[in-house]
């Protein structure tokens, strides 16, 4: 079981307000924010809900080639949120929701790249 991930960031500052938009619509919120001062090597910013970030982003040279990270969202109004607000934050169109039919029947997805290029999804398994 996966507790934690993150990615580098090159804008610190924008990916955090990208971030903030992107994934209010599936719940999550930014937890935790440490600087340089406090990690000894850079600021962060912990993403998640109930209080527990599990998605963080670090302030430096972004990952090479950039990461996918797909956020689960228990029904499909989610997935459209994210979808808009993502883009309305400045994030690329990667894939509008709909349904991703080779993975499975219900397979409701939508792709956004954030500023450095990370392909951000969020998916619903159930029926709609």
């Amino acid at each position: 079981m996966i507790d934690h991930t993150g990615i580098f960031v090159s804008d610190f500052e924008k990916s955090k307000a990208f971030y903030q938009a992107a994934l209010a619509p599936i719940g999550y919120t930014l937890v935790m924010e440490l600087s340089a001062a406090v990690t000894g090597h850079t600021d962060v910013a912990g993403f998640g809900e109930n209080g527990k970030p599990d998605f963080w982003i670090s302030r430096g040279t972004p990952n090479q080639p950039p990461l996918h990270i797909a956020f689960r969202a228990e029904t499909r109004a989610p997935v459209e949120a994210f979808h808009a607000a993502a883009l309305a934050q400045g994030g690329r169109d990667n894939g509008g929701p709909g349904i991703r039919a080779h993975y499975h029947p219900n397979y409701y997805g939508a792709f956004v790249l954030d500023p450095d290029g990370h392909n951000i999804e969020v998916v619903c398994h159930c029926p709609a």
